[in-house]
């Protein structure tokens, strides 16, 4: 009989068909011979990390824009007709564009190779026999692995002996509470998270031990299975990116339309052919916002180091603006929600319920002491501690804490102890453990037998359900009373609303006296209460939550978590009501393709779901984006890097997150915290305002360039402004000041509106109406102050030619201060505030009187000494586009103070 591998559901077959498929032995594992064998048949137990992007590719990527293939046009043209100094311009832009981009994103790279990292370990497998440690990547299927607590599962493998072995799979489930393991067969539909007969590669041992049968290496693990999905999920091109190609697209149409017009009215004027190309050149230079690409990159760059300094780590430029659009926030629970820390968080005794709460070495009962049930409290304390195998590693004394290794719960239920002052090594010593029934699936519970002076003590703990069946008697107060039918309905009553409210729940119990049966002492034991656990959420969520809320983002938990618990939680942070109870598992999803038109938009209305595998995660996040959402994505395990890479941004939490999250993700939260990510969306929001502030700004200076070059064109040729004039204004009087609105600090209301609709585009149609009326008021002055020469003052066509570049660059200028919001005023607003507006405006002033000062400069770009007069007019006509523009706005805003 052939070994068969990959074996399909080993979760639902027995330990002994298991081992008979995939021929291994229990005891002995495989001989060495036999896993040679297997490694050149299947391979390395590892996997294809995620390719880096190479320096070169960066670097070429840089190139790619619809802007960046005309400005390499306009080159060749000019070099064609032997331009040098315009073909060394244009030239000189594409690099200096690219340089950027390329320096912000290497700088920007994550190192990190995780994927392969979490293959880099030692592993200990029986082989003929013999125990030895080998390298993880030479494992085979069939191997034999002993497992201890500590130890890192180094593949997917089927349990074939426990003993009280608990594993931590958060990073893969989700699930913040230790799986107990066991070797039963499960049914064929049962999910990864409740497998508890499997454990799997990349997670941990925290207690007992065990054996496991490899399954599944490599690209068969349920951790190969993410990266595969990882890989697949293709990257898509930035809603930014989308915008800006096309807005270049319809620069494009407009400087073809506007060249036509020309190259005709040229012709049957009979103008020159060269004459016809040169100025059609000078269109095309003066349609392609050349300082486009580069201030956006520099806006977003700043963007990202400001971000930095708010504990959001930027791994892409294109991830600031996209987070600022965000929609909807897809969140997991564990860690991020809350604190990924067991607690006690509800005592439930016969006689009374209380909750309690431990902060800082100190417990608190938050409505009140316990009153009636003082014994049963101090019992269950002391029940806590010595049924309990967690152990304090280390004291630092610096922090003044102590460290625990072992059950988070059974950690809990010692920094309760601590917390209510009890020694606790002191009682472990005092009460000296004899024997031990460990915790098990088939009986859930333990129970630890002490000696004492008096004789011995028992202290056991469990589920309620099976621990009372234990019970005949129960603590009330200061006395012990018989264990009837009617209480015990109460107690498991009162535990299933515990465990609604999403907590689990642990009874305890207790007997003490002489003469007991040292093999069978848990029996005729006194019920104590109860424990409910939680894992709490995180202090400062909730008014995160709410921001995001209030500013029209949506958040949704996806969890590998019991949906009880997920609701608990979801309502303590404020993402849903208090009576709402909508929540959709895993198990009930429908797959992709059977999703159907009333299914998706259950899923846009539901804020919470549960026991969701990976792949479920994914197709969420693929529902929320075909409805027209930006979606983020926060998480920091394994199961949350497909849809991290997925989403529109990938946020990874960078303390709790696990390597292959970080890689993925183009966000990394250094603390942690929802409320970072809060803050980060708020910015995203302003870098977006000062985006469309500055596209608005260069797009009109533009237009009025492409307006003055075929009007000028076709009445007064002489005067047209030259191609290296246009590229000189769009480099310099263009990019500084639209650089200093996209270093604005923005509208410090952008939380209080809801996110902008992702199909708009940078520019509506209204702010297509207002460029095309600052554009039209620009050509206006610039085409007064050239005719004002040529017919008043009888200027010649040189002269004319540098009054309208003069008049365009200082009206280009002054129009920077039209940007300010309708709200403000002319004097104080956003603009006048912005000390990079003023800095903007001292260096191209500077930069316009220094080409006119060095005659070397005059020279190349076709400039002459001017009178005193001719400065005055074309400074005078190049203000009257900003006056025009502030009355119309004092004249709007008298009207609206009137209604």
């Amino acid at each position: 009989m052939l070994m068969k591998y990959p074996l399909k559901k080993p979760f639902s077959l027995a330990v002994e068909e298991v081992v008979k498929l995939i021929q291994t032995n229990t005891v002995e594992g495989i001989s060495h011979h036999e896993a040679e064998k297997r490694g050149r048949a299947y391979g390395p137990n590892s996997y294809k990390t995620q390719k880096q992007k190479s320096l070169w590719l960066i670097l070429l990527l840089q190139f790619k824009s619809p802007i960046v293939y005309l400005l390499i046009v306009g080159a060749a043209v000019s070099l064609y007709f032997k331009d040098i100094l315009e073909t060394t311009a244009i030239l000189a832009v594409i690099l200096i564009n690219a340089l950027i981009g390329f320096f912000m994103e290497f700088q920007a790279r994550s190192s990190m190779n995780a994927l392969k990292k979490m293959d880099v370990i030692l592993a200990k497998v029986i082989r003929g026999g013999k125990s030895r440690s080998i390298p993880s990547e030479q494992l085979v299927p069939g191997d034999l692995i002993p497992l201890e607590a500590g130890d890192i599962i180094p593949a997917d493998g089927r349990l074939v002996a426990v003993n009280r072995l608990q594993c931590d799979e958060s990073s893969l489930t989700g699930e913040s509470l230790p799986s107990d393991k066991t070797i039963a067969a499960l049914k064929a539909d049962t999910v990864v998270g409740d497998q508890h007969n499997m454990v799997f590669k990349g997670t941990s041992v925290i207690n007992g031990n065990g054996k496991m049968v490899i399954t599944g290496i490599a690209a068969n693990t349920q951790l190969g299975t993410i990266t595969s999905l990882v890989e697949s999920s293709a990257d898509t091109s930035t809603p930014l990116d989308k915008k800006l190609n096309r807005l270049t697209r319809k620069l494009i149409w407009i400087t073809l339309v506007m060249t036509a017009i020309f190259a005709v009215t040229g012709f049957i004027q009979g103008k020159a052919l060269l004459t016809i190309i040169e100025t059609s050149i000078a269109l095309a230079v003066a349609a392609i916002p050349e300082g486009l690409p580069i201030v956006a990159t520099i806006a977003l760059s700043y963007g990202m180091l400001l971000m930095a300094r708010r504990n959001a780590v930027v791994k892409n430029l294109s991830a600031v603006e996209t987070l600022g659009s965000t929609g909807v926030i897809l969140t997991d629970k564990t860690g991020t929600l809350t604190e990924n820390k067991i607690h006690a968080d509800t005592l439930a005794f016969p006689d009374e319920t209380i909750k309690v709460q431990v902060e800082k070495n100190h417990l608190n009962f938050p409505d009140g002491a316990v009153k009636l049930s003082a014994e049963n409290f101090d019992k269950l304390l002391l029940a806590g501690i010595l049924c309990n195998d967690a152990v304090v590693e280390t004291e630092d004394k610096s922090a003044k804490q102590a460290l625990f290794s072992g059950d988070p719960v059974e950690v809990a239920l010692i920094q309760m102890a601590i917390a209510a002052g009890l020694d606790t090594r002191a009682l472990i010593k005092q009460y000296v453990r004899v024997a031990e029934v460990p915790f098990s699936s088939e009986i859930m519970m333990m129970g630890t037998l002490h000696q004492i002076p008096s004789g011995y003590f028992v202290a056991a703990k469990g589920s309620v359900e099976n621990l009372l069946e234990k019970c005949t008697k129960l603590q009330s107060g200061a006395l012990i009373k018989k264990l009837d039918s009617e209480s015990r309905k109460a107690i498991l009553l009162k535990s299933e609303k515990m465990a609604a409210g999403g907590l689990r729940v642990l009874a305890f119990a207790y007997r003490m006296g002489e003469g007991f049966d040292t093999h069978n002492y848990l029996n005729e034991l006194v019920y104590i209460g109860m424990a409910g656990f939680l894992d709490p959420p995180r202090l400062d969520i909730k008014g995160a939550i709410l921001s995001c809320r209030k500013a029209g983002i949506k958040v949704v938990m996806i969890t590998g978590d019991h949906p009880q618990t997920a609701l608990n939680i979801a309502r303590k942070v404020g993402l849903i009501d208090e009576g709402d109870d909508a929540v959709i598992t895993g198990k009930e999803l429908p797959q992709t393709e059977l999703l159907t038109k009333a299914w998706r938009q259950r899923i846009l209305e539901t804020a919470v779901f549960a026991r969701a595998s990976p792949k479920q995660k994914l197709e969420i996040a693929d529902v929320f984006q075909k409805a027209g959402s930006i979606v983020a994505m926060t998480g920091d395990g394994v199961n949350d890097a497909p849809a991290l890479k997925k989403a529109d941004v990938g946020i990874a939490m960078g303390i709790r997150g696990t390597q292959v999250a970080k890689e993925t993700a183009s966000i990394i939260l250094k603390d942690d915290s929802f409320t970072s990510i809060a803050q980060a969306v708020a910015h995203g929001r302003e870098i977006f305002q000062n985006i469309q502030k500055f596209v608005v700004y260069l797009v009109s200076c533009n237009l009025s360039e492409i307006f003055i070059v075929t009007i000028l064109g076709v009445a007064i040729p002489g005067a047209t402004l030259l191609p290296l004039q246009i590229l000189f204004l769009n480099m310099v009087t263009d990019i500084f000041p639209a650089l200093a609105l996209g270093l604005g600090t923005g509208d410090k209301t952008v939380m209080l509106r809801p996110p902008r609709a992702p199909e708009k585009n940078i520019i509506t149609n209204k702010k297509w109406l207002i460029i095309a009326l600052y554009s039209a008021s620009i050509t206006s002055a610039v085409v007064i102050a050239v005719v004002y020469c040529k017919e008043v003052l009888h200027s010649d066509d040189r002269i004319c030619n540098n009054i309208a570049f003069i008049t365009l660059t200082f009206a280009q200028l002054f129009h920077v201060f039209n940007m300010s919001s309708d709200g403000e005023g002319f004097i104080n607003n956003e603009i006048t505030r912005n000390k990079w507006v003023w800095i903007a405006m001292l260096i191209c002033s500077g930069l316009t009187i220094m080409v006119f000062a060095v005659p070397g400069m005059r020279l190349v770009l076709g400039l002459s000494v001017l009178s005193f007069t001719l400065w005055a007019v074309a400074t005078v006509a190049s203000l009257l586009p900003l006056l025009v523009f502030q009355a119309v706005k004092a004249v709007q805003k008298m009207k609206s103070r009137r209604g």
